[in-house]
């Protein structure tokens, strides 16, 4: 069985506090991930950089991006070029498989951020080319805030005929793989089959909230504001702080 985080925000998200490489290094010393996916803010921008390094970390990444949908937030993912946010989440689908990628509804129903609701995923779900797209929903989410909605939303989400998925959601390096989704086989071509065929099992972790927010998030995204954050020259060094824009402008291992 492989596992999988499709959700993980980098220094290239405005709340992002995670350097492509340190994710990377993350992923391979404290996870048993598979596969994981760069998901900034209706951005693409880390993710070259991200599949370029990730074989040396005998990693699979996939591309993509959250948009932010007029509807609610959308993972879309096996994308080549960045989707337009603020347009509804059917023509935001239609978009996405316009690439040749799929889609996740992200945290549906959180609070606190803008999240699709049920009845507009079970809309969009009725035209047959969105349900080609759209494959997946969080049934759980381990993010800084959305914890408390997971038991609602987990129940609710077993009426649609999609995918349900765990992802972390993270900002953090310690976030990554607090939820994630567990699937036939190892690669991300064995994942995109499991999606799209609804045969996927939601690992849940501990998420983080409450004080944790404060304990874990808030210092790394002073930090990341005032210049600095976590950066992995390559696979065998350990971590170290670098300048953020070092970390923007320079491949690790091209030097």
């Amino acid at each position: 069985m492989g596992f999988a985080d499709l959700h993980i925000h980098s220094i290239y998200s405005y709340d992002g506090t995670c350097s492509i490489p340190a994710i990377l290094k993350e992923v391979k010393k404290r996870t048993d991930l598979n596969v994981i996916a760069i998901t900034d803010h209706d951005t693409i921008r880390g993710n070259q950089l991200a599949m370029e390094l990730a074989p040396h970390y005998g990693l699979e990444v996939i591309p993509g991006c959250e948009v932010s949908t007029a509807d609610g937030h959308l993972l879309a993912l096996w994308i080549d070029r960045p989707i337009k946010p603020g347009r509804s989440l059917v023509d935001t689908a239609l978009e996405i498989a316009d690439q040749g990628g799929v889609c996740i509804a992200a945290h549906p129903m959180a609070r606190g951020t803008h999240s699709l609701q049920f009845d507009t995923i079970w809309k969009a779900l009725q035209d047959t080319r969105v349900a080609l797209c759209l494959v997946g929903i969080e049934a759980f989410n381990g993010g800084l805030v959305y914890t408390r909605s997971n038991p609602l939303v987990a129940a609710v989400a077993t009426m649609l005929p999609i995918a349900k998925v765990g992802n972390s959601d993270a900002h953090v390096l310690p976030m990554i793989g607090c939820g994630s989704t567990e699937f036939a086989g190892t690669t991300a071509k064995d994942l995109l089959l499991a999606l799209k065929t609804g045969k996927t099992t939601v690992r849940q972790g501990k998420g983080l909230g409450g004080f944790d927010v404060l304990k874990t998030y808030i210092p790394r995204y002073i930090l990341r504001k005032i210049g600095w954050v976590a950066w992995n020259d390559d696979p065998q060094a350990p971590l170290k702080y670098v300048r953020l824009s070092r970390a923007i402008q320079q491949s690790p291992l091209s030097g």
